[in-house]
């Protein structure tokens, strides 16, 4: 007797057990049939056997026995959701991401704050971090930093504390690589700001302040330093800010140990006027960055220097398809895990545009422009295998989901959202 059993994601145990029933015999006369799987065997959940029938006993079994387990822990993801708080948005949202099918559980209410414009995990995955996009904070000039505590069951959040950003309508911030510090970036106020951070989470008051001088070419977007967006280097050494109203990204030298911005030499990298640099990635490789340009609507690649924490200029290219001439601006940026493919999304044209990245050269190439199923995609992101991308669309109240084909980085829609008002910021966290 034959049988050929696929045992993907089964139990040896399992496996043995079904070709015991094979050996002995077992067969459902009258085509194919399904049999429930006893969960006192060693499986962690209910499985179906489903057999190519009929069979005859006593005969050789070119018979293929499938197994469909239902959804494990390790198949999901937890999605952290920011808002602006306008509408029916109340705060951060909770929702679950099935990495098998795609599929979004509706999002929970999990945290209660006033614009929760953009979120960053600690890298212990214990904590989240918040911006609270705000012109005052406890009746003073500024923005709020806020921190919560992570229930790993449930994905509830629980408040710590909330701190200043010293400056007005902070949009972004990151959490450096040793866990000790939260950099924010303030639109409004033009500055960046480093705070420290205890054992149990907690902020502590800015210990770093850097404000921003000067202007760039736009008359209506460029009259002051509007900070957009802060990254540290791979080796932590460096801190990154893109400014939008400067043309510039201006390069810190970074101590995590004490949270000090300080000079460097060179002070920064330089876009083309009048591009407006809203959001910056690193290559993983660390050879390469790249910045997306909200006024121009354009991508510039940078070689990155890691031992000098110096940018170099390679390539400006557009994120728009040729001949298209409405309105547009865009907004976010990610360089996918496997570091082949860049995307970045477009407002206006209401699009992801994805690009191949040389690995020789960091230069990009256009491969595709999705549209989003939605209107203003103010923010996505890639899950850490990479194989599928969420948007989220601002001004249609949705977040979509997207499967990626790793081997080209082409988008296609998986048939899977999720209603949410003004969705504007998507973190994942692994178990």
């Amino acid at each position: 007797m034959q049988a050929r059993i696929s045992t993907h994601r089964v139990p040896r145990i399992l496996a043995a057990w079904l070709a015991t029933l094979l050996a002995i015999g077992l067969w459902l006369p009258g085509g194919s049939r399904a049999v429930e799987l006893p969960v006192e065997l060693e499986t962690e959940q209910p499985a179906v056997l489903i057999t190519e029938l009929p069979i005859e006993l006593g005969t050789e079994l070119p018979v293929e026995l499938e197994i469909d387990a239902e959804v494990k822990a390790g198949d999901e993801l937890s999605v952290y959701l920011g808002t602006y708080t306008r509408g029916e948005s109340r705060g951060i949202y909770h929702c679950r991401l099935n990495i098998k099918t795609g599929q979004l559980s509706q999002p929970e209410l999990v945290a209660e704050m006033t614009n929760p414009s953009f979120l960053a995990l600690h890298p212990s995955r214990r904590f989240l971090y918040a911006v609270g996009e705000v012109d005052e904070f406890q009746g003073s000039p500024g923005g709020a930093v806020s921190g919560f505590a992570i229930d790993e069951a449930s994905g509830r959040l629980t408040p710590l504390n909330s701190q200043s950003s010293r400056g007005g309508s902070p949009c972004h911030l990151i959490v450096d690589r040793t866990g000790r510090n939260v950099l924010v970036a303030n639109y409004g106020g033009g500055s960046v700001a480093a705070l420290p951070l205890d054992a149990d989470g907690k902020l502590r008051p800015a210990s770093a302040f850097v404000q921003h001088e000067g202007s760039s070419v736009d008359p209506r977007r460029q009259q002051a330093p509007h900070a957009h967006s802060i990254h540290v280097s791979p080796d932590n050494r460096f801190a990154v800010a893109a400014d939008l109203g400067l043309d510039k990204l201006l390069v810190y030298q970074f101590d995590a140990e004490r949270g000090t911005l300080a000079a460097h030499d060179p002070p920064a990298a330089t876009v083309e006027p009048g591009s407006g640099p809203r959001h910056f990635a690193f290559h993983p490789s660390g050879k390469y960055a790249y910045v997306i340009n909200e006024l121009a609507s354009t991508v510039t690649a940078f070689q990155y220097d890691a031992p000098r924490g110096s940018l170099t200029a390679l390539q400006t290219i557009s994120t728009l398809p040729n001949g298209y001439e409405g309105n547009n601006s865009t907004a976010e940026v990610k360089v996918s895990p496997d570091g082949r493919f860049l995307y970045g999304s477009n407002r206006g044209h209401h699009s992801l545009a994805v690009f191949a990245i040389d690995k020789e050269s960091g230069r990009l190439t256009p491969v595709q422009h999705q549209p989003t199923g939605g209107r203003t995609p103010r923010n996505f992101n890639l899950e850490p295998g990479g194989r599928f991308l969420l948007a989220a669309n601002q001004d249609t109240d949705n977040v979509v989901v997207f499967a990626v084909d790793t081997q080209t980085g082409k988008l296609r829609p998986a048939g899977h959202e999720v209603r949410l008002p003004v969705p504007v910021c998507v973190v994942f966290r692994q178990p």
